[in-house]
């Protein structure tokens, strides 16, 4: 058998069966294979970075592995940023790329790169085979690499003389290794008894806790210490939106904005995050000297990367605190009676339960329905997304890109139990879209629905028409605020630094002229759509959109600050 074929055996045994994928010359064999190999699905996307989203999104929902096929020099170059962006989520994608072949790597040819070097940086692995009698062993490997914790992309480039020749290996499944450690008893009694001495102890929580199938222990954990909790590094429902322990994010901007919070524990225990995640990160201690402080990541790197810590386990979260939640069971009866009251106080002034959202973001509107223009008065999106909560069926999976309106979505569509909510990670934009595609075709019995804004979608708006092709029934609403509304909002943090007085906000965040008509654009790659302005129509419009079996698009048209009239030909506009 040839390589072509023999490569897609190797990975369907290895329950590898879609492909996300943008076809080039050099690939031509290995797409032509696909014929004799049905088994296999070709998701074709109309660029690289939209395959790597759709798989991001697949394997994220599923907590498996995914596969991409992208073209050489600039497929792999059109990637890069969308690696990066599955890097920083871990999401275990096997990334192959062609190559003209090993005869040709001399002769500076056409498209000739060194494709492993510009992998490497957003990459966990990135190798080239270099012989046919590897080429199943490197497949194995590759796999193994992405799916082991922690999980991330691999690339792996695949010369065509190497595709083209006879393959004598064997094809078996590669091996997952576990990480179930169990830490020893000694260090549990240890991390018990400084629970026990604790008074203010707070949870940082990413996504190796539902990576690992952690959840549900460490809500335990929170509710028997009675915890702040707050979400570090995460994309997915490391812990229920409505909990009303739960505390919110670090924060991924500012450091100085998340040193309160670290300050003000006494301990703190950080499951399957990394300390912190942020643009511009705190340089000096965040923790105050007789803090406490607890690491539990699968990710040997991530623990005491940045900060102090005082016990470790390189283990799954949830088996830790599995273990630990057994030792704190035992502890005294009076101590319980305090985490209680605790708990109660922290509960009490929950931000879940006390918010401003319903009136920033305008759950009732404040018109009549025929004042709404969409220009002088438009709404917020709090309506919106009300009314959507009240009409979703309970199996759904919200993908979430739409970051300046997100605290209603949370608010009103809690994610639960992971697999119901997830977030963009790594910054890159255009992800709520292809993400709600590849987790569609993931979980086809969920209504999945990606939110996004306009700016974030135009990155990959195409995905839509990779929707209606292979017919992936998701939704997608358009939040059309007319502006990159988070750098209005992140702008202010820089005037303070710098010393800056408020001024007008940058003419270049304005995307009001010309107005976007994401309908048409969704119509022109077959997919039913329609815009809403009025609170009337919102209703109406969810109704339509969750009957539909087909792909469909809600262009809502939201407040902005915006300023069209200013946008001219000038300099820096």
């Amino acid at each position: 058998m040839k390589g072509h074929e023999a490569i897609l055996r190797q990975f369907l045994v290895n329950g590898l069966d879609h492909m996300f994928g943008n076809p080039g010359t050099v690939e031509q064999g290995f797409l032509d294979a696909l014929s004799d190999v049905p088994e296999m699905k070709y998701i074709l996307t109309l660029q690289e970075s939209i395959a790597v989203l759709c798989a991001d999104g697949y394997a994220r929902s599923r907590f498996k592995p995914a596969l991409v096929q992208i073209h050489s020099s600039p497929g792999l170059g059109n990637a890069i940023g969308n690696l990066y962006q599955a890097m920083k989520g871990h999401s275990p994608l096997i990334v192959i790329g062609g190559d003209a072949g090993i005869k040709y790597q001399a002769m500076d040819a056409q498209m000739a790169a060194d494709l492993v070097a510009m992998a490497e940086p957003v990459t966990k692995w990135s190798a080239m085979v270099q012989h046919p009698s590897s080429l199943l062993r490197m497949v194995r490997r590759a796999i193994k690499v992405a799916s082991t914790p922690p999980c991330g992309p691999v690339y792996l480039c695949l010369p065509e003389d190497i595709l083209d020749s006879e393959i004598t290996e064997e094809i078996f499944p590669a091996h997952i290794p576990s990480f179930s450690t169990i830490p020893s008893n000694d260090d549990l009694d240890r991390l018990a008894s400084w629970i026990e001495d604790s008074e203010k102890p707070i949870l940082l929580l990413g996504d190796g806790v539902a990576w690992t199938g952690g959840n549900k222990s460490v809500e335990r954990l929170a509710e028997q210490i009675g915890a702040k909790v707050y979400s570090a590094d995460g994309g997915e429902i490391n812990f229920p939106d409505n909990h009303p322990l739960n505390y919110g994010s670090t924060g991924h901007m500012f450091g100085d904005a998340s040193l309160p919070i670290m300050q003000s524990c006494d301990l703190c225990i950080a499951l399957g995050c990394y300390l912190l995640p942020e643009v511009y990160p705190h340089l000096g201690d965040i923790f105050n000297k007789n803090t406490k402080i607890i690491h539990i990541d699968t990710d040997v790197n991530q623990i005491a990367k940045n900060h102090r810590v005082d016990l470790s386990f390189v283990a799954k979260p949830g088996t830790v605190i599995s273990a630990l939640n057994k030792k704190i069971e035992k502890l005294p009866e009076d101590w319980k009676a305090n985490a209680k009251k605790r708990r109660e106080t922290y509960e009490e002034s929950s931000p879940v339960l006390n918010n401003n959202i319903d009136k920033t973001y305008e759950v009732k509107p404040l018109h009549k329905s025929d004042q709404y223009d969409g220009k002088g008065c438009a709404m917020k999106s709090g309506f919106f997304i009300k009314t959507l909560s009240e009409l979703l069926p309970e199996k759904h999976l919200i993908f979430d890109e739409a970051l300046t309106n997100s605290p209603p979505i949370n608010k009103y569509i809690p994610g639960k139990i992971p697999g119901e909510r997830m977030l963009t990670r790594g910054g890159s934009l255009g992800t709520g879209f292809p993400g709600a595609v590849g987790a569609k075709l993931a979980f086809p019995e969920k209504e999945v629905i990606g939110f996004s804004g306009d700016g974030g979608s135009m990155y990959t708006i195409q995905v839509l028409w990779t929707a209606a092709r292979h017919n992936i029934a998701a939704k997608f609403i358009v939040c059309q605020n007319r502006s990159y509304h988070l750098l209005q909002l992140n702008i202010g943090k820089f005037w303070e630094e710098r010393g800056i007085k408020n001024r007008d906000l940058p003419i270049a965040f304005d995307l009001s002229k010309p107005q976007i008509d994401f309908s048409e654009i969704a119509r022109s790659f077959s997919v039913s759509a329609e815009t809403v302005v009025k609170p009337d129509e919102v209703e109406p419009a969810i109704k339509r959109m969750l009957a539909s079996k087909e792909p469909y698009l809600i262009n809502l048209v939201l407040d902005g600050n915006i300023h069209p009239e200013l946008i001219g030909v000038h300099c820096g506009q």
